[in-house]
């Protein structure tokens, strides 16, 4: 897919590796980039990037009615960037039901209801393409963050569903699994991290690629180790506790 003249939403584009994505689109030349988050105030220094091609929106993924007052306002939407998340801190035994919760909703849930919301407006646009932005934890945990964890490995098993559902209405979905981002909800995480604007541009060069999963900055070199022995990258992340 080709970003340039495109129009596109991005979650969670108030900071990190939203405005981000914000900031790469419009230099790639998309014609609009809609800038969605909770409190519509947050966004301001997002759309003080372009102004004139930054709209900002305000959209909870965890509350059907703006996923589907978005779908309307933004009905011209070639490609919808999943980006918005929650992480809890907290193990297995320990993490709260309602941590684990809102990760969930979030996570997962938040994914699959903005897809179903945007499937129509993309394929009368006459297709396009989702991001989901997943992480390596989708299939290698790291204790400390077992709802997190078990959010995203049920939004990377959602996603195989949508792109076999979303495939043939000329819709491709790309999955990213990025390792450890430098930004604002891993703040605590004492741990190697990517810079936002690196993983950002591995994967709307995929976009662009049409390539289905990518592995962005230092992501490729965990995933080649867990495909070459799984038990021990298990093992190296459980000592992360």
């Amino acid at each position: 897919m080709q970003i340039e003249n495109s129009v596109a939403l991005v979650t969670g584009a108030n900071r990190g590796v939203g405005r981000q994505y914000v900031a790469q689109l419009i230099e790639h030349g998309a014609d609009k980039v809609y800038a969605a988050a909770r409190n519509i105030d947050s966004l301001s220094d997002t759309v003080a990037l372009a102004p004139e091609r930054v709209v900002p929106l305000a959209l909870d993924v965890t509350d059907t009615a703006m996923i589907e007052a978005a779908a309307r306002t933004a009905s011209d939407v070639t490609l919808l960037i999943n980006n918005a998340g929650s992480l809890t801190f907290g193990g297995a035994l320990d993490v709260s039901d309602a941590g684990l919760a809102q990760d969930m909703a979030v996570n997962n849930d938040g994914l699959r209801d903005m897809t179903r919301a945007f499937t129509p407006v993309i394929e009368a646009n006459g297709g396009g393409a989702v991001v989901n932005m997943l992480t390596l934890l989708s299939f290698v945990s790291a204790p400390g963050f077992a709802g997190y964890n078990a959010s995203k490995a049920a939004a990377w098993s959602m996603a195989m569903s949508l792109r076999a559902y979303l495939r043939p209405k000329g819709i491709r979905v790309i999955n990213a699994f990025p390792a450890g981002i430098d930004t604002d909800m891993r703040a605590g995480v004492d741990a190697p991290k990517d810079s936002p604007a690196a993983v950002v541009s591995d994967v709307l060069a995929a976009v662009v690629a049409d390539q289905e999963d990518v592995y962005p900055a230092s992501a490729s070199d965990v995933f080649d180790a867990w495909r070459a022995d799984q038990k021990s990258v298990e093992t190296a992340f459980a000592e992360m506790m």
